[in-house]
């Protein structure tokens, strides 16, 4: 990580909301009670976020394909594929994903698996990648077997914690195809920018992303190029 492209961001975004926390406020926000069950579908696999809802929701339930460390207590966790939820019918008041939607490679089968769960009035909110955004094009030009060792190299992550993309609901036309498809509705739909975070390992390479994520993020016109979509979607209370 390089110094200065640390000191550009303390500077220039410092009062600036990561798309992480509009994501948690607007999750928040979609919690009409504290009894409700509110499902995290990726939750990772020390649930970082859902544990945040420890005391706001009555049931929490983290699902994951990977094996759970340190999951706090009363918190129900399924390692299991989203397409296959071992919940009944109409449970669910609120799902929520974080950095997950771009890496489904059955997207319809995910969606009518979350609608199936959801009660009706219940919804989702997700947080993704833009298919349109600069760093999602790049990635999608390099093969799926070196995202490990890329992500690694600019953020740090562990490679076990990487895992392949497909980007096959990360438009707003493909969101609204597969959302009536499973019977659902779209009721939010927002472009988000945020700091150029793959480029924290050079500081020039930073300054240009920057100049650049500012551009797109100051004219409305632009933003089809920001690099996250926030969506919620909704299950009709009454059949469609």
């Amino acid at each position: 990580m390089s110094s200065l492209a640390v000191r550009l961001r303390d500077r220039f975004y410092a009062n600036d909301a990561h798309p992480y926390r509009i994501f948690e406020r607007t999750v928040a926000a979609a919690l009409r009670s504290p009894q409700d069950t509110l499902l995290d579908a990726g939750c990772g696999r020390t649930v970082p976020v859902l544990r945040r809802f420890a005391g706001r929701a009555g049931r929490l339930i983290g699902v994951e394909l990977v094996d759970f460390t340190e999951v706090p207590p009363g918190i129900e966790t399924y390692k299991t594929d989203l397409a296959h939820l071992p919940l009944p019918d109409a449970c669910v008041d609120l799902i929520m994903s974080r950095s997950v939607f771009e890496h489904l490679t059955d997207p319809d089968a995910v969606y009518r698996e979350l609608a199936r769960v959801l009660k009706p009035g219940g919804r989702i909110v997700f947080l993704t990648a833009n298919l349109w955004d600069y760093g999602t094009m790049v990635a999608r030009l390099v093969p799926n077997r070196h995202h490990a060792k890329v992500v690694k190299t600019v953020e740090g992550r562990a490679e076990e914690d990487t895992f392949p993309t497909a980007y096959r609901t990360n438009t707003r036309r493909d969101v609204c195809r597969l959302s009536a498809a499973a019977g659902l509705r779209v009721t939010g739909f927002e472009y988000l920018s945020q700091y150029p975070n793959y480029l924290m390992f050079n500081g020039v390479l930073f300054f240009l992303g920057m100049c650049y994520e500012k551009l797109i993020a100051r004219f409305d016109a632009l933003r089809l190029l920001r690099g996250w979509i926030l969506v919620t979607l909704e299950k009709p209370a009454q059949p469609q």
